[in-house]
């Protein structure tokens, strides 16, 4: 079907705003993303995180999104936050919106997965108790 939005962005990001622009007539399933900043992570309680974004961390979503679109035959909806992001804020919103709730399930599924691995983005996470360091970086 088609890629709807794509973004990499330092504003807050508006899950209601995926789902509103995902959706058409033609689909009756959407199925939406939503990754939040929690207060934890393998044990030790965090304070805030901070994303930082290659320069074609944009483009590369772009291209995540449209090959999913392709393969799955689905409308598709993704945006990324990066700066300073604390406990509750939303750091990735995705939606795919498609005529069956199975191709949608299994799209956005992909679709996060994707955006994970090929994404160039990395995440900073600090600590309450003072300590930081990088998140999925070997």
């Amino acid at each position: 079907m088609s890629v709807v939005h794509t973004a990499v962005s330092a504003q807050p990001l508006q899950p209601a705003q995926a789902e509103a622009e995902v959706w058409s007539a033609e689909c009756g399933g959407v199925v939406l993303f939503c990754g939040i900043v929690r207060d934890h992570d393998g044990g030790k309680p965090v304070g805030r995180l901070s994303y930082t974004a290659h320069p074609s961390a944009e483009q590369v979503l772009a291209e995540v999104c449209a090959e999913v679109a392709r393969k799955h035959q689905v409308r598709v909806w993704a945006a990324h936050r990066t700066g300073s992001l604390e406990i509750g804020d939303h750091a990735l919103v995705a939606a795919c919106a498609s005529a069956h709730r199975a191709e949608a399930f299994a799209a956005c599924a992909e679709l996060i997965e994707q955006i994970k691995a090929q994404v160039p983005i990395w995440k900073e996470q600090f600590y309450t108790d003072g300590s930081k360091d990088w998140v999925g970086l070997s």
